[in-house]
Protein backbone atom coordinates (compact mmCIF):
# COMPACT_ATOMS: atom_id res chain seq x y z
CA UNK A 1 0.00 0.00 0.00
CA UNK A 2 2.74 2.44 0.96
CA UNK A 3 4.87 1.71 -2.09
CA UNK A 4 1.84 1.95 -4.38
CA UNK A 5 1.22 5.42 -2.93
CA UNK A 6 4.74 6.43 -3.97
CA UNK A 7 6.58 6.13 -0.66
CA UNK A 8 9.89 4.44 0.03
CA UNK A 9 9.83 2.35 3.21
CA UNK A 10 12.62 2.22 5.78
CA UNK A 11 12.56 -0.93 7.90
CA UNK A 12 13.98 -1.45 11.38
CA UNK A 13 17.12 -3.62 11.48
CA UNK A 14 15.91 -5.23 14.73
CA UNK A 15 13.17 -7.75 15.48
CA UNK A 16 12.15 -5.95 18.66
CA UNK A 17 10.87 -2.50 19.73
CA UNK A 18 13.43 0.21 19.11
CA UNK A 19 14.97 2.18 21.92
CA UNK A 20 14.84 5.94 21.56
CA UNK A 21 18.51 6.23 20.56
CA UNK A 22 18.00 3.63 17.81
CA UNK A 23 14.80 5.15 16.47
CA UNK A 24 16.36 8.61 16.35
CA UNK A 25 18.87 7.37 13.76
CA UNK A 26 16.07 6.26 11.41
CA UNK A 27 13.69 9.23 11.42
CA UNK A 28 15.81 12.19 10.40
CA UNK A 29 14.22 12.51 6.94
CA UNK A 30 11.03 10.43 7.09
CA UNK A 31 7.56 11.94 6.66
CA UNK A 32 5.65 9.18 8.42
CA UNK A 33 6.22 6.28 10.80
CA UNK A 34 4.36 3.06 11.54
CA UNK A 35 5.50 2.00 15.00
CA UNK A 36 4.67 -0.61 17.62
CA UNK A 37 6.09 -0.38 21.15
CA UNK A 38 9.09 1.68 20.03
CA UNK A 39 10.19 4.55 22.29
CA UNK A 40 9.10 7.88 20.79
CA UNK A 41 10.56 10.53 23.08
CA UNK A 42 10.82 14.30 22.67
CA UNK A 43 14.47 13.77 21.72
CA UNK A 44 13.47 11.40 18.92
CA UNK A 45 10.92 13.88 17.61
CA UNK A 46 13.58 16.57 17.72
CA UNK A 47 15.52 14.57 15.11
CA UNK A 48 12.45 14.03 12.90
CA UNK A 49 12.30 17.37 11.10
CA UNK A 50 9.95 16.17 8.33
CA UNK A 51 7.73 13.87 10.38
CA UNK A 52 3.99 14.44 9.98
CA UNK A 53 2.41 11.28 11.39
CA UNK A 54 3.10 8.56 13.97
CA UNK A 55 0.79 5.70 13.04
CA UNK A 56 0.70 3.44 16.07
CA UNK A 57 0.42 -0.28 15.30
CA UNK A 58 -1.90 -1.05 18.22
CA UNK A 59 -3.82 1.01 20.76
CA UNK A 60 -1.38 1.85 23.56
CA UNK A 61 0.47 5.15 23.37
CA UNK A 62 2.35 5.13 26.69
CA UNK A 63 5.67 4.88 24.76
CA UNK A 64 4.86 8.00 22.74
CA UNK A 65 5.42 11.54 24.03
CA UNK A 66 2.02 12.83 22.94
CA UNK A 67 2.64 16.34 24.24
CA UNK A 68 5.87 16.69 22.28
CA UNK A 69 4.24 15.28 19.13
CA UNK A 70 1.31 17.68 19.42
CA UNK A 71 3.63 20.65 19.96
CA UNK A 72 5.33 19.77 16.66
CA UNK A 73 2.04 19.29 14.80
CA UNK A 74 2.61 15.55 14.41
CA UNK A 75 -0.59 13.50 14.22
CA UNK A 76 -0.65 10.33 16.35
CA UNK A 77 -3.06 7.57 15.31
CA UNK A 78 -3.94 4.10 16.66
CA UNK A 79 -5.69 0.95 15.39
CA UNK A 80 -8.52 0.33 17.88
CA UNK A 81 -10.64 -2.77 17.68
CA UNK A 82 -8.42 -4.74 15.32
CA UNK A 83 -6.83 -6.76 18.13
CA UNK A 84 -9.90 -7.24 20.35
CA UNK A 85 -10.63 -10.84 19.40
CA UNK A 86 -6.98 -11.91 19.59
CA UNK A 87 -6.42 -10.42 23.06
CA UNK A 88 -9.75 -11.79 24.33
CA UNK A 89 -8.86 -15.28 23.13
CA UNK A 90 -5.44 -15.11 24.81
CA UNK A 91 -7.13 -13.93 28.01
CA UNK A 92 -9.41 -16.97 27.96
CA UNK A 93 -6.45 -19.24 27.18
CA UNK A 94 -4.57 -17.91 30.22
CA UNK A 95 -7.70 -18.27 32.35
CA UNK A 96 -8.01 -21.93 31.38
CA UNK A 97 -4.27 -22.50 31.83
CA UNK A 98 -4.46 -21.15 35.38
CA UNK A 99 -7.62 -23.07 36.26
CA UNK A 100 -6.30 -26.40 34.94
CA UNK A 101 -2.61 -25.69 35.74
CA UNK A 102 -1.65 -26.60 32.17
CA UNK A 103 1.96 -25.28 32.12
CA UNK A 104 2.72 -27.07 35.41
CA UNK A 105 1.31 -30.39 34.20
CA UNK A 106 3.07 -30.03 30.85
CA UNK A 107 6.44 -29.64 32.57
CA UNK A 108 5.65 -32.50 34.94
CA UNK A 109 4.86 -35.01 32.19
CA UNK A 110 7.88 -33.99 30.11
CA UNK A 111 10.07 -34.61 33.18
CA UNK A 112 8.68 -38.13 33.58
CA UNK A 113 5.97 -37.39 36.14
CA UNK A 114 2.35 -38.52 36.06
CA UNK A 115 0.61 -36.78 38.96
CA UNK A 116 -2.61 -34.81 38.58
CA UNK A 117 -2.55 -31.71 40.71
CA UNK A 118 -5.71 -29.95 41.96
CA UNK A 119 -7.61 -27.86 39.42
CA UNK A 120 -10.87 -25.93 39.19
CA UNK A 121 -13.67 -25.39 36.67
CA UNK A 122 -14.52 -21.95 35.29
CA UNK A 123 -18.24 -22.73 35.13
CA UNK A 124 -19.94 -21.03 38.07
CA UNK A 125 -16.95 -18.82 38.80
CA UNK A 126 -17.29 -15.05 38.99
CA UNK A 127 -15.20 -13.07 36.50
CA UNK A 128 -14.43 -9.45 37.38
CA UNK A 129 -13.49 -7.39 34.33
CA UNK A 130 -11.76 -4.09 35.03
CA UNK A 131 -12.16 -2.06 31.85
CA UNK A 132 -15.25 -2.89 29.74
CA UNK A 133 -14.05 -1.51 26.43
CA UNK A 134 -13.85 -3.48 23.18
CA UNK A 135 -11.51 -6.14 24.55
CA UNK A 136 -13.26 -6.39 27.90
CA UNK A 137 -16.59 -6.97 26.14
CA UNK A 138 -15.08 -9.67 23.92
CA UNK A 139 -13.74 -11.42 27.03
CA UNK A 140 -17.15 -11.13 28.71
CA UNK A 141 -18.91 -12.80 25.76
CA UNK A 142 -16.52 -15.75 25.83
CA UNK A 143 -16.58 -16.10 29.61
CA UNK A 144 -20.39 -16.11 29.60
CA UNK A 145 -20.27 -19.04 27.17
CA UNK A 146 -18.22 -20.90 29.79
CA UNK A 147 -20.98 -20.36 32.34
CA UNK A 148 -19.18 -17.65 34.31
CA UNK A 149 -20.95 -14.84 36.16
CA UNK A 150 -19.76 -11.43 34.91
CA UNK A 151 -19.00 -8.36 37.01
CA UNK A 152 -17.35 -5.25 35.63
CA UNK A 153 -15.88 -1.94 36.71
CA UNK A 154 -15.37 0.94 34.31
CA UNK A 155 -15.93 4.69 34.68
CA UNK A 156 -17.34 4.64 31.14
CA UNK A 157 -20.54 2.63 30.83
CA UNK A 158 -20.57 -0.04 28.09
CA UNK A 159 -23.28 0.07 25.39
CA UNK A 160 -26.75 -0.27 26.93
CA UNK A 161 -27.64 -3.35 24.92
CA UNK A 162 -24.48 -5.21 25.94
CA UNK A 163 -24.89 -5.60 29.71
CA UNK A 164 -28.40 -7.21 29.74
CA UNK A 165 -27.40 -9.68 27.02
CA UNK A 166 -24.78 -11.20 29.35
CA UNK A 167 -26.46 -10.32 32.63
CA UNK A 168 -23.28 -8.47 33.57
CA UNK A 169 -23.41 -6.39 36.74
CA UNK A 170 -21.50 -3.24 37.65
CA UNK A 171 -19.52 -3.15 40.89
CA UNK A 172 -17.37 -0.51 42.58
CA UNK A 173 -13.73 -1.55 42.31
CA UNK A 174 -13.39 -2.65 45.95
CA UNK A 175 -16.46 -4.90 45.72
CA UNK A 176 -15.38 -6.39 42.41
CA UNK A 177 -11.97 -7.29 43.84
CA UNK A 178 -13.42 -9.04 46.87
CA UNK A 179 -16.26 -10.82 45.03
CA UNK A 180 -14.48 -12.16 41.93
CA UNK A 181 -12.83 -15.53 41.47
CA UNK A 182 -10.95 -14.32 38.38
CA UNK A 183 -9.95 -10.73 37.71
CA UNK A 184 -8.96 -9.62 34.21
CA UNK A 185 -7.45 -6.21 33.41
CA UNK A 186 -8.33 -4.34 30.21
CA UNK A 187 -7.33 -0.73 30.88
CA UNK A 188 -4.94 1.80 29.35
CA UNK A 189 -1.91 2.80 31.40
CA UNK A 190 -2.34 6.32 32.81
CA UNK A 191 -1.26 8.16 35.92
CA UNK A 192 -4.56 7.08 37.52
CA UNK A 193 -4.23 3.40 36.62
CA UNK A 194 -0.52 2.85 37.25
CA UNK A 195 -0.07 0.18 39.96
CA UNK A 196 -3.86 -0.10 40.23
CA UNK A 197 -3.35 -3.66 41.44
CA UNK A 198 -1.00 -3.15 44.37
CA UNK A 199 -0.78 -4.34 47.95
CA UNK A 200 -4.13 -2.88 48.98
CA UNK A 201 -6.01 -4.31 45.98
CA UNK A 202 -4.38 -7.73 46.33
CA UNK A 203 -5.41 -7.92 49.98
CA UNK A 204 -9.04 -7.45 48.97
CA UNK A 205 -8.94 -10.42 46.60
CA UNK A 206 -9.81 -13.98 47.56
CA UNK A 207 -6.85 -16.23 48.33
CA UNK A 208 -8.34 -18.65 45.76
CA UNK A 209 -8.56 -15.99 43.03
CA UNK A 210 -6.64 -15.66 39.77
CA UNK A 211 -5.34 -12.39 38.26
CA UNK A 212 -4.84 -11.93 34.50
CA UNK A 213 -3.20 -8.94 32.84
CA UNK A 214 -3.17 -8.76 29.05
CA UNK A 215 -3.38 -4.94 28.99
CA UNK A 216 -0.34 -2.99 30.24
CA UNK A 217 2.45 -4.03 32.60
CA UNK A 218 2.37 -0.91 34.72
CA UNK A 219 -1.17 -1.67 35.88
CA UNK A 220 0.22 -4.22 38.34
CA UNK A 221 2.74 -3.68 41.12
CA UNK A 222 4.83 -6.73 40.28
CA UNK A 223 6.68 -6.77 43.59
CA UNK A 224 3.40 -6.79 45.49
CA UNK A 225 2.04 -9.51 43.18
CA UNK A 226 5.10 -11.67 43.81
CA UNK A 227 4.61 -11.31 47.55
CA UNK A 228 0.95 -12.28 47.35
CA UNK A 229 1.65 -15.34 45.21
CA UNK A 230 4.66 -16.48 47.24
CA UNK A 231 2.68 -16.20 50.49
CA UNK A 232 -0.34 -18.05 49.09
CA UNK A 233 -2.54 -14.96 49.39
CA UNK A 234 -3.47 -15.44 45.73
CA UNK A 235 -3.89 -18.74 43.89
CA UNK A 236 -2.29 -17.74 40.61
CA UNK A 237 -1.64 -15.04 38.05
CA UNK A 238 -0.86 -14.75 34.35
CA UNK A 239 0.70 -11.76 32.61
CA UNK A 240 1.26 -11.08 28.93
CA UNK A 241 2.72 -7.67 29.76
CA UNK A 242 5.35 -6.44 32.21
CA UNK A 243 6.68 -3.15 33.52
CA UNK A 244 10.02 -4.07 31.93
CA UNK A 245 10.01 -6.11 28.74
CA UNK A 246 11.51 -8.61 28.48
CA UNK A 247 11.12 -9.25 32.24
CA UNK A 248 14.76 -10.09 32.93
CA UNK A 249 15.45 -11.30 36.50
CA UNK A 250 11.78 -10.83 37.42
CA UNK A 251 11.13 -13.06 40.48
CA UNK A 252 7.60 -13.82 39.25
CA UNK A 253 9.13 -16.09 36.61
CA UNK A 254 10.31 -18.50 39.30
CA UNK A 255 6.82 -19.26 40.61
CA UNK A 256 4.88 -22.35 39.48
CA UNK A 257 1.61 -20.48 40.03
CA UNK A 258 2.59 -17.72 37.60
CA UNK A 259 2.25 -17.89 33.81
CA UNK A 260 4.16 -15.53 31.52
CA UNK A 261 3.74 -14.86 27.80
CA UNK A 262 5.79 -12.40 25.66
CA UNK A 263 3.31 -9.57 24.98
CA UNK A 264 1.65 -11.75 22.34
CA UNK A 265 -1.97 -10.67 22.80
CA UNK A 266 -2.36 -9.34 19.26
CA UNK A 267 0.15 -11.70 17.64
CA UNK A 268 -2.17 -13.66 15.37
CA UNK A 269 -2.07 -13.82 11.58
CA UNK A 270 -5.50 -12.23 11.23
CA UNK A 271 -4.82 -9.37 13.65
CA UNK A 272 -1.39 -8.68 12.15
CA UNK A 273 -2.94 -8.21 8.73
CA UNK A 274 -5.82 -6.06 10.01
CA UNK A 275 -3.59 -3.83 12.11
CA UNK A 276 -1.00 -3.46 9.37
CA UNK A 277 -3.62 -2.38 6.87
CA UNK A 278 -5.28 0.06 9.27
CA UNK A 279 -1.95 1.56 10.39
CA UNK A 280 -0.97 2.06 6.74
CA UNK A 281 -4.34 3.62 5.89
CA UNK A 282 -4.04 6.00 8.86
CA UNK A 283 -0.56 7.10 7.82
CA UNK A 284 -1.54 7.64 4.21
CA UNK A 285 -4.67 9.58 5.19
CA UNK A 286 -2.61 12.08 7.20
CA UNK A 287 -0.04 12.41 4.41
CA UNK A 288 -2.91 13.16 2.00
CA UNK A 289 -4.08 15.93 4.29
CA UNK A 290 -7.07 13.99 5.60
CA UNK A 291 -8.13 13.29 9.18
CA UNK A 292 -8.28 9.58 10.11
CA UNK A 293 -10.95 8.36 12.50
CA UNK A 294 -8.53 7.15 15.19
CA UNK A 295 -6.49 10.24 16.04
CA UNK A 296 -5.14 10.36 19.59
CA UNK A 297 -4.19 14.05 19.69
CA UNK A 298 -7.08 15.78 17.91
CA UNK A 299 -5.86 19.08 19.29
CA UNK A 300 -3.05 18.97 16.73
CA UNK A 301 -5.61 20.05 14.16
CA UNK A 302 -6.23 23.22 16.15
CA UNK A 303 -2.64 24.43 15.74
CA UNK A 304 -1.33 26.15 12.62
CA UNK A 305 0.74 23.14 11.58
CA UNK A 306 -2.27 20.87 11.92
CA UNK A 307 -4.40 23.12 9.74
CA UNK A 308 -1.67 23.19 7.11
CA UNK A 309 -1.56 19.37 7.09
CA UNK A 310 -5.32 19.18 6.58
CA UNK A 311 -5.25 21.48 3.57
CA UNK A 312 -2.50 19.67 1.68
Amino acid sequence: MLKDAGYETVNSPYHRPLRASELALLVSDVVGTILGLDEVTAEVLGQAKELRVISRYGVGVDNVDIQAATARGIVVTITPGDNSVAVAELTMALMLALARRIPYHDRLVKQGGWVRGPAVELAGYCLGIIGMGRIGREVAKRAAAFGMRILYHDPVAPPQEFVPSLQAAYRPLEELLSESDVISLHLPLTDDTRNLIGTSALRRMKSSAFLINTARGGLVDEQALYGALAEGALAGAACDVFSQEPPIDNPLLGLDCFIATPHMGSATLQTTLRMGRMASENALAVLRGERPASVVNLEVYDCSIGRRLERK
